[in-house]
């Protein structure tokens, strides 16, 4: 119960990722806001599950696009009237398309930047406003990608969306270290999850994602809980803020 009494906004946490740490936090004893753009009732049945345990938290969802300010300031409006205050966010939603770079049209460009991006800008922004506001030494996490330290065929915009991440953890974790914000990033390697589990089917596919992973393992969105808790933990992690955590098989070291 590393987190009891905190509250942590999830954004995308109705499936893959955004699932497993909002009910890895749960676990942990913290209130779950749990954000979500379509997957209504997968959101719901995340709610459901994190309310089905005995630790006595509770979860909400909330709808809402975090790549617009409107809907960012009603999904964070909506957490604090439930729960009073946020000391945890996690900017999780994120979309990925594998296009080659001479075909990517500009409305395909300004998706993704707009989701992974400014989408995780808006929400640090918003949730962090009310975190001075209340005197809260929270904690924000961003989930970024491998991809923002290697390169790989046909994901240039989804790439330059995380490592404009890795720099926006680092000048968030600077600006709001007086604060006593702390903000840092996670940066998986190759998990299954819904989003890329039809290409993981495809055995040539996985043979050769499997080759650029030394550890030889794709990962499941559990194997990210672990590190998510540890950076949220006041006590374990109060001197960390700035930081990248790769969690790759040992990917990024090619």
């Amino acid at each position: 119960m590393k987190l009891k009494g905190k509250t942590a906004l999830v954004t995308g946490a109705s499936r893959g990722i955004g699932r497993s740490i909002a009910l890895g936090l749960a676990s942990e004893g913290a209130h779950i806001a749990i954000n979500y753009k379509k997957e209504e009732a997968a959101a719901e049945r995340v709610k459901k599950q994190i309310q089905s345990k005995s630790t006595g938290n509770k979860a909400i969802t909330v709808r809402g696009s975090t790549s617009t300010k409107k809907d960012v300031g009603l999904v964070v409006d909506r957490t604090i009237k439930c729960f009073g205050k946020i000391d945890i966010l996690i900017n999780n939603a994120g979309i990925l398309t594998r296009t080659p770079f001479l075909e990517i049209q500009e409305t395909e460009w300004d998706s993704i930047i707009e989701t992974n991006l400014k989408g995780y800008f808006l929400m640090s922004q918003a949730v962090a406003l009310t975190m001075v506001q209340n005197g809260i030494n929270g904690s924000i996490v961003n989930i970024s990608s491998v991809l923002e330290k290697i390169t790989a065929p046909n994901l240039t915009h989804y790439s330059v969306t995380k490592a404009g991440v890795s720099m926006l953890t680092k000048q968030t974790a600077l600006e709001l270290a007086p604060h006593g914000i702390r903000v840092n990033a996670l940066a998986p390697g190759f998990i299954s999850t819904d989003m890329n589990r039809q290409e993981l089917d495809d055995k040539e596919f996985k043979e050769a994602a499997l080759g650029d992973i030394p550890l030889g393992i794709i990962g499941r969105p559990e194997d990210i809980t672990g590190s998510v808790v540890f950076l949220c933990s006041d006590k374990e992690a109060r001197l960390i803020t700035g930081t990248t955590i790769f969690i790759d098989g040992g990917r990024s070291l090619k």
